[in-house]
């Protein structure tokens, strides 16, 4: 299934929005409360989207090399040490100094990826990629780190559809050894080699990011298969 009739930049803008309202109606105590992301408060998530800003405009910029340079100046290797670091820098900043960092950088970001078109290629850390599949990309990490900090959802059925469906293709993107169907009531079928389920929409979208709760009986091989978001 393609994401040709969905429109990448709208949902991005969606997301980001739904972010700022919530992050900029946080009050003290709120930005310490923990994160579904382990180890990490509301705030830590805030500043990882903040600091994540610096590879989105190294590829807007195509001056990945300036970027790799300085993560080995930070003895920064891996993208989980990557994701560390975006957090660790900004623990001594005001949170209303990350916020307007964030809004001002993902901003930019937003602006410049409309203005190249879905259909024009980015520079990445894997190679040339289309820019309307890495706003879909963006995009469900911007509503994956949204639940994780706890944004009413206001818009279930339509964020769960497109969720879905960005799922399914990136899924059949990376040639994950997982076989999904949808059966006529909405729900999804999934086969692995010795291991077979049926989940809900939320429960799919849920296991492509990552975000099944643990209690979850699915088969471990499923829920392995199914991660590609995160």
């Amino acid at each position: 299934m393609g994401l040709d009739d969905l429109d990448p930049f709208a949902i991005l803008d969606a997301e980001a929005e739904r972010l700022d309202r919530h992050f900029a109606g946080l009050r003290d105590a709120a930005w310490t409360r923990a994160s579904r992301c382990a180890g990490w408060t509301v705030r830590d998530v805030l500043a990882h989207l903040a600091g994540q800003e610096a590879y989105n405009h190294a590829c807007l910029e195509d001056d990945l090399e300036s970027l790799s340079e300085r993560m080995v100046s930070e003895d920064v290797a891996t993208v989980a040490e990557f994701n560390a670091w975006t957090v660790r820098v900004r623990r001594d900043r005001p949170v209303a100094q990350i916020l307007e960092e964030w809004r001002d950088k993902n901003g930019e970001t937003r602006r410049r990826m409309r203005s190249l078109g879905r259909d024009a290629t980015l520079p990445t850390m894997c190679g040339p990629y289309p820019v309307g599949l890495q706003v879909f990309h963006f995009a469900s990490e911007y509503a994956t780190h949204a639940d994780d900090v706890g944004v009413p959802d206001d818009a279930s059925p339509a964020r769960v559809h497109w969720r879905a469906r960005v799922g399914r293709f990136a899924l059949t993107e990376r040639a994950a050894p997982v076989e999904v169907d949808q059966d006529g009531d909405g729900d999804y079928a999934v086969r692995t080699s010795g291991a077979e389920a049926v989940l809900t929409p939320p429960e799919f979208v849920a296991a492509t990011v990552g975000r099944l709760p643990e209690p979850h009986p699915l088969d471990p091989r499923l829920r392995a298969a199914l991660r590609c978001l995160a």
